[in-house]
């Protein structure tokens, strides 16, 4: 799983004018699922994401996770991540796992965070999306799991 972490101030998806999903203070993750994940990759990720330390303490240091701010996710799933574009113009997604497998370990990304007490909105899979976010600091992770 390849994803890409965006500490915001704020962030929002919308499909077709409609905001479908926004948060405050916390963290934007673009979520690319890939041929061999699972279950298993989709639990770690969720750990990772919510214990990984991007907020700032008391002293302007990075020492505080999402969950001890009780801040916000917005998952987006973006297949597009794991993009092969070492030869030729177009990019190959062939490492892409294909919808039928990447659309349950999205949403199991999405309950496994839900289960650590994060407040959690999703994108919607599949879709034409608009994200918009205000960039925190900035801070821009990006994370390889593999199970």
């Amino acid at each position: 799983m390849r994803l890409v972490l965006q500490r915001v101030s704020s962030a929002s998806v919308t499909v077709r004018g409609q905001v479908i999903g926004e948060v405050r203070r916390g963290i934007l993750v673009l979520a690319a699922v890939g041929l061999d994940d699972t279950g298993e990759t989709a639990a770690k990720a969720a750990r990772k994401i919510a214990e990984l330390r991007i907020f700032n303490d008391m002293d302007g240091r990075m020492n505080r996770s999402v969950t001890d701010i009780n801040g916000e996710v917005l998952l987006v799933s973006q297949f597009t991540l794991l993009a092969d574009t070492s030869k030729g113009r177009r990019p190959s997604f062939v490492k892409s796992a294909p919808s039928e497998d990447a659309e349950p370990l999205i949403q199991e990304l999405a309950d496994e965070l839900r289960s650590l007490g994060l407040k959690v909105e999703q994108g919607r899979f599949g879709a034409d999306m608009q994200v918009s976010l205000v960039n925190d600091g900035p801070v821009t992770l990006i994370l390889e799991v593999l199970a």
